[in-house]
C-alpha cells in the first residue's frame, strides 16, 4: 500500500553527507525532515565498500565530524568497519533513527511548479512532498564497470569491488583485477596471498605513496577521552597541513617533484625487476590522479602469483581475457576495480526541475552548481558534494560540514522571506551559476588536475573537471559561509502561477 508524507526537508541517502544534513537539521531546530535511504543500513559508500582490505586514506581524526569527535580510533587510517561503525553511532547518538526511511530508494523527484515544492516516490511505494531536498546522495554511489565486448560469455565469476560477494571463495582461484584506483590498490594486496594466480589489468598506472598507518595506542585513545581538546588539536594539525599542501596542486605543481621522488622510492623498495618498475611507473605528474597510499601494494606485485598487464581489458572470450596488447590470461573471477558514475550520476535522471528538464539534460554540457550546492532550474534542491567539492589530498568531511553552514543559511532565507503561511523558494540564478563556474574553472586551467597530462575520473566526457575543487577548505568554507539572496531568485506561488498563465497564453 503506498503511504504519503509531507516533510519540510526530504533527504536523500544516508552516508556523511546524508547523517550530517540530518545532524545539522536537528541542531537548527528542524526536526520534520526524513532521510530516504536506498539500502537497509546507513553508511553510503562505507557499508556499500566491504572489500578484503578497505580502508581510508585520510587520516581517522581529520576524517570524522567536528560535532562527533571519536576518541577510540583504533589506528591511524581507519578500516570500513569502524568507521561504518561511526556512521551508526552518530545516527543513534543524535536521534537520527525516527527519521530514516530505510529501503526507499528514490526513483522520481518532481518540482511542482504551482504548489512549490518537490514530489517525491520511492521504490517502497511510499510518496512524499517535501519544501525542500538535499540530496546527499555521493559521487561514489553507483559502481562502474566498463562495455568489454564478451563479458557476458564469461562462465566465472564477475563483480565489482563495491558490490563485493563475500559468498564465492577466492581461495586458490585464478583471479582477474581491472584498474588500479584506490579500491584496486587495498584489494590486491588483501587477497594476493589466498589466490592462485592473480592478473592485474593496468591502464595507467597510479602514483603510490607509502602508508604511514599504525595502531593508536591505548595511551593515546585514553587521552582523548579524558582531555578531549587534545582530540581537537590533533585534528587541527592534521587539518593544517594538508591546507599547505593546496599550493602546490593548485598554483606550483612543478613542485610536485619531491613528492615524486618519494614515490618512486617506494616503489624501487618492493619492486626489483627493472621492467617490472617501467611497468609500474607513471608517466604524468603526481596528484594529476588521485595519489594513492599503501606499503603493501607493491610487495604484492613482487610475488610469483602476480602478473601485471601494462594494457586495459579489450575483449572476453569465454574464460580468456584479452589485453589491449594482445595478452591473454584464462582466468575463474573477475573483480572490477573500475570506479563510479562521479560524473554522470544516475540520480541526475530522476530529480526533474521547471519546465519538465531532468538535472541530467540540465548537466549534458558538464555538472556545474553555484557555490557547489545549488542549480539553476532546481529550486528548493541542494546537493553535499555537489559539482567541483572533490578534494585530492584532505578530508571531505570538512567539505561537507561547510555545506552544512550554507545549508542552515538556506532554510533561515527561507523563513525570512515566507509571510506565514506561506511557501517560498529559491532558484539560482543561471548567470550567478554560470558566473561561479567560470570563476572555478579560471581556477582550474593551472592544477595539477589540468596541467598534469593524465586522463582521470576527475574528467567528464568534454574533458573539463567538474568534481575538484580548486582551493583550499578556508576558501570553500568563506564561500558557502551564507546565501547570498542577490544569486537566486524568490519564488513565490502566485508568481508561480501568473508565470504559467502567461506562458499558456503564448502558446
Amino acid at each position: 500500500m503506498s503511504q504519503h508524507e509531507h516533510v519540510r526537508v526530504a533527504v536523500i541517502g544516508s552516508g556523511f553527507g546524508g547523517l550530517g544534513a540530518a545532524v545539522r537539521l536537528r541542531r537548527e531546530g528542524v526536526t520534520d525532515f526524513v532521510v530516504l535511504e536506498r539500502a537497509d543500513s546507513v553508511g553510503g559508500t562505507w557499508r556499500d565498500n566491504s572489500y578484503p582490505g578497505c580502508a581510508c586514506d585520510v587520516p581517522s581524526h581529520l576524517y570524522s565530524f567536528s560535532f562527533a569527535p571519536n576518541p577510540d580510533w583504533p589506528r591511524t587510517f581507519s578500516g570500513q568497519r569502524h568507521i561504518r561503525a561511526y556512521l551508526e553511532r552518530v545516527a543513534d547518538t543524535f536521534g537520527l533513527r525516527p527519521h530514516l526511511r530505510l529501503n526507499h530508494e528514490v526513483t522520481l523527484a518532481r518540482w511542482d511548479e504551482d504548489e512549490l515544492r518537490w514530489e517525491l516516490e520511492t521504490a517502497h511505494g511510499a510518496t512524499f512532498t517535501a519544501d525542500v531536498v538535499v540530496s546527499a546522495g555521493g559521487p561514489l554511489s553507483d559502481p562502474k564497470i566498463p562495455a568489454i565486448p564478451g563479458l557476458e560469455t564469461f562462465p566465472g565469476k564477475v563483480f565489482h569491488s563495491a558490490r563485493w560477494d563475500h559468498d564465492y571463495d577466492l581461495r586458490g582461484k585464478r583471479v582477474a583485477v581491472i584498474g588500479t584506483g584506490a579500491s584496486a590498490i587495498q584489494v590486491v594486496p588483501a587477497i594476493q596471498p589466498e589466490v592462485a594466480k592473480l592478473t592485474l589489468f593496468q591502464r595507467t598506472p597510479p602514483w603510490v605513496m607509502p602508508r604511514a598507518d599504525r595502531a593508536i595506542s591505548a595511551a593515546e585513545r585514553w587521552l582523548h577521552r579524558k582531555v578531549p581538546v587534545t582530540g581537537a588539536v590533533r585534528r587541527q594539525l592534521l587539518w593544517g597541513i594538508r591546507e599547505l599542501q593546496v599550493q602546490a596542486f593548485t598554483k606550483r605543481p612543478n613542485e610536485l617533484g619531491v613528492v615524486e621522488s618519494i614515490a618512486k622510492a617506494n616503489m624501487a623498495k618492493a619492486i626489483k625487476d627493472p621492467a617490472l618498475r617501467a611497468k609500474l611507473t607513471p608517466s604524468y605528474r603526481i596528484g594529476c590522479k588521485r595519489i594513492l597510499l599503501s606499503s603493501a601494494y607493491y610487495p604484492a606485485l613482487a610475488q610469483p602469483n602476480v602478473d601485471v598487464v601494462a594494457a586495459g581489458l579489450t575483449e572476453v572470450r569465454g574464460s580468456t581475457l584479452v589485453g589491449a596488447d594482445g595478452t591473454e590470461t584464462e582466468v575463474d573471477a573477475i573483480v572490477f576495480g573500475t570506479g563510479f558514475h562521479v560524473t554522470d550520476m544516475p540520480i541526475a535522471q530522476r530529480v526533474v526541475g521547471v519546465g519538465g528538464t531532468t538535472l541530467a539534460e540540465a548537466w549534458k554540457g558538464g555538472m556545474e552548481a553555484l557555490r557547489g550546492a545549488t542549480a539553476a532550474g532546481f529550486p528548493n534542491w541542494m546537493t553535499v558534494i555537489g559539482p567541483n567539492t572533490g578534494l585530492g589530498n584532505s578530508s571531505m568531511i570538512l567539505m561537507i560540514e561547510s555545506q552544512l553552514n550554507y545549508l542552515a543559511d538556506y532554510l533561515k532565507a527561507l523563513d525570512a522571506l515566507a509571510a506565514p503561511g506561506e511557501r517560498v523558494a529559491l532558484d539560482p540564478k543561471p548567470a550567478a551559476v554560470g558566473a561561479w563556474n567560470d570563476r572555478v574553472q579560471e581556477r582550474m586551467k593551472r592544477t595539477v588536475w589540468n596541467t598534469g597530462g593524465c586522463t582521470s575520473w576527475y574528467l567528464d566526457a568534454n574533458g573539463r573537471n567538474t568534481t575538484i575543487w580548486p582551493g583550499t577548505t578556508t576558501e570553500f568554507r568563506k564561500a558557502t559561509r551564507e546565501v547570498r539572496l542577490v544569486e537566486y531568485d524568490v519564488l513565490r506561488p502566485d508568481r508561480a502561477r501568473a508565470a504559467e498563465t502567461v506562458k499558456e497564453a503564448a502558446l
